[in-house]
């Protein structure tokens, strides 16, 4: 874990939209918004990785942020090497703090952690219905089948409600299906300044979840075009 910051006001706006993110968001209908700590290893490495995953789905947009995020630190070199091993692009990211209006904006909120989660929470109650951990996601959506995203997705009338019912979808889940047999099993374990080994086991446990994400929303998207 990072050392915990001087927290600031909750309200305070993080910086500005880039050029690149003002142009994708004219375009995007849905936001999904990956969180950890520091926002320098697991949620920009998740929002890389889903963004090359989804390029071609013009319709999402990914950011990430960190619950105690230096804004402008840059990701760790082994953090960055396997986003790019994996399909990302971490050579632009800057960390951010997440703020109130950050997390007002997101469709789909993914912590890093059942912490990150609670804390996201606590930030903003009314997410609670869209605020996952990230392996929590990808465990109840295993057994959802394209058909039923495809069902779900039917039920909105634009891309955004489209995906708000196959969140709902997943989010039924809860409770019925995927039981983990450790808490700890929703988690992606924290590598920051640790082993080599470490951030190798965080990206298993990350990877195949944030594969997982990219189908349901390929499916999802795919679905509110026909």
């Amino acid at each position: 874990m990072l050392p915990l910051r001087g927290r600031r006001t909750r309200r305070e706006e993080g910086p500005s939209l880039s050029v690149t993110d003002l142009e994708s968001s004219l375009v995007a209908e849905f936001s999904v918004l990956t969180v950890c700590t520091g926002n320098i290893c697991r949620s920009p490495m998740a929002e890389q990785i889903l963004r090359a995953r989804l390029a071609d789905l013009p319709e999402l947009e990914f950011s990430s942020a960190g619950t105690y995020a230096g804004d402008g630190d840059v990701m760790p070199e082994q953090a960055a090497a396997l986003s790019l091993r994996h399909g990302g692009d971490p050579t632009s990211h800057r960390a951010r703090y997440l703020t109130e209006p950050i997390l007002g904006s997101a469709d789909l909120v993914l912590g890093m952690s059942r912490n990150h989660r609670r804390e996201i929470v606590e930030l903003l109650p009314k997410k609670i219905s869209v605020t996952f951990t990230l392996r929590e996601f990808a465990r109840l959506s295993a057994d959802v089948t394209d058909g039923e995203i495809r069902h779900a997705a039917s039920m909105g009338l634009t891309v955004k409600a489209s995906l708000a019912e196959v969140v709902a979808l997943v989010a039924s889940r809860k409770g019925q299906f995927g039981l983990v047999t450790s808490a700890e099993d929703d988690d992606v374990v924290d590598p920051y300044k640790r082993s080599d080994e470490t951030y190798e086991r965080s990206a298993q446990q990350l990877v195949p979840a944030a594969e997982q994400v990219a189908r349901v929303l390929r499916v999802a998207v795919e679905a509110s075009r026909a």
